[in-house]
């Protein structure tokens, strides 16, 4: 069974969403059998690159609020965050344009890494001090490494903006297809759907009733019931009649 998140690494809620998923994950009967993918989508499509702000600032401006409730709402989300055994800063974060940490998550799916660069990327954006939208390229080649990539691989895709680009446009249009306007978004088997940060128990019944319902494979008429096939004891050779 596949699970195919939508999210975002400037999205506090898909950081939380995702330690949620992982907990119903680790307690499912069945989870050696279920593939997570990760698929990218933009909050901030249209903020340029090395355009940086605040993220109170961002959010006071975003939602027409105060900075105090700015402050209200992010102390909300570390308590909800450290609810999860999640590091959270709530002051003093940087919010920017996440274009090419999606093209890097796809270059880590190819290699296998794609789950652990992003959660170091969460834990970079939501956790650390150092910011991770201020210090340029070489900061991201850094936590890719820690993640397991190449350096040399992670510079060439940073170099050329299209690199992956087709990968990260190719899932947003899905994400819209599937009418997800916000993340996290779970999609289970293309055939149930999940959104938000919803509680562990939520994704155990979901995970639950996808693995239960999943579809026998129905054959077709098939004529001769007897044609020949090669199975675990081989092939059979046509005997000459």
């Amino acid at each position: 069974m596949r699970v195919e998140i939508w999210s975002d690494i400037a999205c506090p809620w898909c950081y939380v969403g995702k330690a949620r998923f992982e907990k119903a994950l680790e307690a499912f009967p069945h989870r050696d059998g279920v593939e997570v993918v990760h698929r990218s989508f933009e909050l901030d499509p249209g903020r340029a690159k090395g355009e940086v702000e605040p993220v109170l600032a961002m959010l006071s401006k975003k939602y027409g609020m105060s900075e105090a409730q700015a402050q209200a709402g992010e102390e909300n989300l570390g308590a909800q965050a450290a609810a999860e055994g999640l590091a959270y800063r709530t002051r003093d974060r940087d919010h920017g344009n996440t274009f090419d940490l999606h093209r890097l998550l796809h270059l880590a799916k190819e290699h296998g890494r794609q789950d652990e660069l992003i959660q170091i990327l969460y834990r970079a954006n939501f956790a650390e001090e150092r910011s991770l939208f201020t210090e340029g390229d070489e900061r991201l080649v850094e936590l890719a490494v820690e993640a397991g990539l190449d350096a040399d691989a992670v510079r060439k895709v940073l170099a050329d903006p299209t690199a992956y680009a087709d990968e990260v446009r190719a899932d947003e249009r899905e994400a819209a297809e599937l009418g997800a306007n916000g993340v996290p978004f779970f999609v289970l088997d293309r055939k149930y759907g999940v959104s938000g940060a919803q509680p562990a128990e939520v994704f155990t019944q979901a995970l639950t009733q996808a693995w239960g319902n999943r579809s026998p494979l129905r054959l077709i008429d098939q004529g001769d019931a007897g044609a020949e096939a090669c199975g675990p004891d081989g092939c059979a050779v046509p005997q000459q009649g």
